[in-house]
């Protein structure tokens, strides 16, 4: 090799002043909610732990250091190459953008924009050089919404995971302690830079790193220490054919599957305490089986009644494969719609990565497969509740706002029955005196005034979505599939605003573009419609988007007069729950407000903690 240089560097070093390319074949960006999440989350409680609202800013250069991994670059062609670390360093990015917008304009803020991009003549050269990209990262950096009709992978995921950022950062993160946070974060945070002078070494590093002398994982040592202290050799053996296969078949549905498995089973079974979010605090049960499961199950043999070799036995041969095909099973159900499963996939609609250990810590091994089944969709209703309750009231649902809150939760649900466990979740839907319609002291208006806004548009379109699909399913006319509205290709969707965006045209009404704009960006104003559609007709009036709204799901038809003629399943519907579905010829604010009662009470229907009870009986 030539000559190779790793040193540490802080983000602020990364990042100011350096543009860094992407081969053609590794562009697409690919990161998921669920890695964002652990980044953000894994950041703010390192920044949470020294700071306190009482220092100056500059103690923060005094605060600990968190140490992000190694990046590999290759230096060629008159450039820097990434690798490996483009996952990292783009989401980096984002997060940098996201706190940029978040400062606005104060007087203390931390300048951001020499670390996302270098201006030249006066054009912006983002540090993660992909032509693709350019457009949306501009339009991010600037607040603005970008068109995703025929976008790349690597577009629509940008969107979405800057989307994500939004509700990811716990409360403590306000506005006093966000340029103390901006701080740590460009000072306090390293990655190590690994740099080669030719594509072929940089490569060898990366293989090196990746394939040679790899040290064992966390799962490899936790299997290694529970069939070691099986001693009956038979009992071993079977035992390590039944880990084997149970890996095995989770590994299939993705990598880390088989580890976020193990994790998910030892929080929802054993886990009894947690961090609280505070300085000072220290990782507990759930933070700790998050980040060392194999040494926390050694250190509470006791308390998971590990003591003799049969114990031993039993928890790998009868215990975890029965958690953890239960794991895949509801993992399987939230990246699809799965019969009988459905409230599993309502949940992950709403990006809630929690799930998982709460609806196992529901479970026994006793129980037969349709006491297992109603209990998942039990607790998998009353998570789509809460968060439909929480979205409707701008609250995060991230994991640092919700973790407490749902380990709590999951000590309660263990070793209940049916209607032990239907009781206690309508109790605890009781107990948050918050619901579609608000909280008890006003302080949160809830639906009346739920609209449009940067944080609440992933929830809109899921809540437009259920509330679409219910509608056909409740009409017998099946015509869209829940997934439809969140998958790829071809079946994508848009929110549609009733009322384009002119408000000269409103000025009988709305005196003030201002007022408009709150106006129409309440939820009875909006639909959900196929990209195409939306791009083609967004902007025309309402009297001459109404025949193309007839063409498009049951929703939008709702607003058509033809709607009420000919369609017996719907007028049936109609009839029967009394919802006030009417035709609109014109759309006025009256019209509106009468068009948001009726999502109201929609929603209402849809998001019934009857539900619940329901299955007790089943």
């Amino acid at each position: 090799m030539k000559q190779i240089d790793g040193k540490a560097h802080s983000i602020r070093e990364i990042l100011q002043g350096q543009r860094y390319s992407v081969d053609y074949y590794q562009r697409e960006y690919r990161w998921q909610k669920k890695q964002v999440e652990e980044l953000v989350d894994d950041l703010a409680a390192q920044f949470l732990q020294d700071y306190d609202v009482s220092d100056e800013r500059d103690r923060v250069q005094e605060y600990g250091h968190y140490f992000l991994g190694s990046i590999i670059l290759s230096q060629k062609d008159g450039g820097t190459f990434i690798v490996d670390g483009q996952q990292r360093l783009t989401t980096l990015t984002l997060i940098l953008v996201h706190l940029h917008l978040h400062q606005g304009n104060r007087e203390d803020r931390v300048k951001l924009e020499d670390l996302i991009y270098a201006e030249k003549y006066g054009k912006k050269k983002f540090n993660i050089s992909v032509p693709e990209r350019d457009a949306v990262m501009e339009a991010l950096f600037k607040g603005q919404a970008h068109d995703t009709v025929d976008a790349s992978e690597s577009v629509e995921n940008l969107l979405n995971r800057y989307q994500d950022l939004e509700g990811l950062f716990p409360e403590e993160i306000d506005d006093h302690a966000l340029p103390y946070f901006c701080d740590w974060l460009i000072e306090n945070v390293h990655l190590v830079a690994i740099s080669a002078t030719t594509d072929e070494d940089a490569y060898t590093i990366f293989e090196t790193m990746n394939d040679r002398g790899l040290s064992l994982t966390p799962l490899d040592m936790l299997k290694g220490y529970l069939l070691a202290s099986i001693t009956d050799s038979q009992k071993r053996a079977l035992a390590a054919q039944t880990w084997k296969k149970q890996m095995e078949a989770l590994r299939k549905l993705g990598k880390e599957e088989d580890s976020d498995a193990v994790k998910a089973w030892l929080r929802a079974r054993y886990a009894q305490s947690v961090r609280e979010r505070k300085k000072g605090s220290e990782n507990q049960d759930f933070e700790r089986i998050g980040t060392e499961f194999h040494r926390w199950v050694k250190n509470h043999e006791e308390a998971l009644g590990l003591k003799e070799s049969d114990d031993f036995f039993r928890f790998v041969h009868q215990e975890m494969p029965f958690y953890t095909r239960h794991y895949l099973h509801l993992r399987e159900a939230s990246l699809k719609p799965v019969e009988g499963l459905e409230p599993v996939y309502h949940v992950a609609c709403f990006r809630f990565t929690l799930q998982y250990p709460v609806i196992l810590a529901a479970l026994n091994p006793q129980d037969s497969e349709d006491t297992a089944r109603r209990k998942i969709r039990m607790v998998a209703t009353f998570l789509d509740i809460l968060l439909a309750r929480r979205a409707v009231n701008y609250l995060s649902m991230n994991f640092a706002a919700l973790s407490y809150a749902m380990f709590l939760v999951i000590k309660e649900l263990r070793g209940k029955d049916l209607a032990g466990l239907s009781q206690f979740l309508l109790a605890k839907l009781a107990d948050q005196k918050l619901d579609l319609n608000g909280t008890e002291d006003g302080s949160r208006a809830g639906f009346s005034d739920f609209r449009l806004n940067h944080w609440s548009k992933g929830y809109i379109k899921t809540l437009l979505a259920r509330m679409t699909v219910f509608l056909e399913e409740e009409s017998d006319l099946k015509s869209h599939s829940l997934s439809a509205f969140f998958a790829g290709g071809k079946a994508r969707f848009e929110i549609e605003h009733i009322w384009s965006n002119h408000p000269e045209q409103h000025q009988d009404e709305f005196p003030t573009a201002a007022e408009f704009a709150a106006a129409r960006n309440l939820m009875g104003g909006l639909l959900l419609l196929h990209k195409k559609v939306n791009a083609s007709y967004g902007d025309k009036p309402y009297t001459e988007k109404l025949s193309h709204y007839h063409g498009q799901n049951l929703l939008a038809r709702s607003l058509h007069p033809t709607c009420y003629q000919n369609n017996p399943g719907f007028l049936q519907f109609v009839q029967r729950s009394g919802l006030p579905f009417k035709p609109h010829d014109t759309f006025k604010k009256a019209d509106l407000e009468a068009r948001h009662k009726l999502y109201h009470q929609l929603a209402e229907r849809i998001w019934d903690p009857a539900r619940i009870a329901q299955e007790v009986g089943a």
